[in-house]
């Protein structure tokens, strides 16, 4: 038997996966994927050898010893998530770590009946890659062991920090939105490369490397990010007449508008 369920072996269910076997922190036997659609579990088994995979929660999947390292982690649609969470209350889990956008401790808790351990995380798109960032908080029954078993288990997607639930709408608008907003920058600025007489290989390599170093740069020397642009920025140099544009066209007011606008919609789903 297990001691962990992966509800759900989409994008995210099975990045978690491949960060927990490829650390060692899960033996593949210790790990079930619950997965409705056939042909999914059929490439999980083929992916994770030795990982077992079935269609729908069921008593007995979950060791009953174990207890530190016993529950199971919700990758599922929200529209699902309450439905799947029944089933788990059904089948005996009274521990979860919710990786489902916009649904709050409470439902999944109601959902699950009695006084479950609930945590909430929202981890971004570069977990795929192992370099994600991902915020959790506990809900109403989860205690420090609770917190402790969800944290080990993010940390195969990469950053993980702890706060409030009521902050992971900013979270969402901020960290789980924001490789859209990168991709975004990354795409305009190859393009003005590729228009000003690059070759569209050359742009993209330009582009991706900048960033990537950029952020290597910020992340290493730990130096606020206006002080590393003025460093970039010479008195009326080519990098001040650039920042100029950029300022003229409230490119930074658009992209704290972004945040607040992505961090509404987030409150909204929960309504």
């Amino acid at each position: 038997m297990a001691n962990l369920l992966i509800v759900g072996g989409g994008k995210m269910g099975s990045a978690l996966l491949g960060g927990l076997l490829d650390r060692g922190a899960h033996a593949a036997d210790a790990v079930t994927v619950v997965e409705p659609l056939d042909d999914r579990r059929k490439e999980l088994e083929e992916s994770y050898p030795g990982v077992r995979t079935v269609s729908a929660p069921e008593l007995g999947l979950l060791d009953e010893g174990g207890e530190v390292m016993r529950g199971a982690v919700l990758a599922v649609k929200p529209d699902q998530a309450e439905g799947a969470c029944r089933a788990l209350g059904v089948s005996g889990v009274r521990r979860v770590l919710s990786i489902v956008a916009g649904v709050p401790c409470q439902r999944l808790e109601s959902a699950l009946g009695g006084e479950p351990a609930v945590v909430r995380a929202m981890p971004n798109t570069p977990a795929l890659i192992g370099a994600g960032v991902a915020a959790m908080a506990g809900g109403s029954f989860a205690r420090a062991a609770d917190l402790a078993w969800a944290e080990s288990l993010l940390d195969s997607l990469g950053t993980v920090v702890r706060l409030p639930e009521r902050n992971l709408d900013a979270v969402t608008g901020l960290s789980g939105s924001g490789p859209a907003y990168f991709f975004l920058v990354a795409e305009s600025l190859i393009e003005a490369g590729v228009q000003m007489g690059l070759t569209h290989e050359v742009s993209r390599t330009l582009v991706v490397e900048t960033m990537r170093g950029s952020a290597a740069l910020l992340a290493e020397t730990g130096r606020d990010p206006a002080s590393l642009r003025a460093d970039v920025t010479s008195p009326a140099g080519t990098t001040a007449a650039g920042v100029r544009t950029l300022e003229a066209r409230a490119v930074r007011s658009a992209f704290m508008e972004a945040v607040a606008a992505a961090t509404e919609r987030s409150r909204n789903l929960q309504r």
